[in-house]
């Protein structure tokens, strides 16, 4: 079964922590000195916060899935959106080990599909996104 990805960028880690705690009513399942991620079931959504990147405000959104199976099937639909595609392949980002591809919508905004295959032990490095996203800011950095 699929899960929204969304990540967000925050100026004051601890503050958004305790905000989204609360939002949530479950405390992070990762925390890292400049990282934390929600795995929730209800909405199913893996929500990620991180700070000291990019700025302040929704980095990216994703389709995370749960085997080489639904992975395809979503790299099939990128293909079919007609729209540039950067194939990132295995990775290292957001303190987890995935395969992944991007794509952006007609209005740049970037979309990361993945799969996990386990935890890092850093956080690890996105690629750049100015090809499949305009330089108006809205080319965002990794990680799901």
């Amino acid at each position: 079964m699929k899960r929204l990805h969304v990540h967000v960028g925050v100026d004051d880690l601890a503050a958004s922590i305790q905000f989204y705690s609360i939002l949530f009513a479950a405390q992070p399942s990762v925390t890292k000195p400049d990282y934390a991620k929600w795995m929730l079931e209800d909405p199913r959504v893996n929500f990620a916060i991180s700070q000291g990147r990019d700025g302040a405000g929704v980095r990216h959104l994703g389709i995370q899935v749960e085997n080489r199976a639904e992975l395809a099937e979503v790299y099939g639909r990128l293909e079919e959106a007609a729209r540039p595609v950067l194939e990132e392949g295995k990775t290292t980002c957001c303190y987890a080990r995935s395969e992944k591809s991007w794509i952006a919508d007609p209005d740049g905004t970037v979309w990361e599909t993945f799969l996990t295959e386990g935890e890092a032990t850093h956080y690890g490095a996105g690629p750049e996104l100015a090809a499949i996203a305009p330089a108006d800011g809205h080319a965002a950095s990794c990680c799901g």
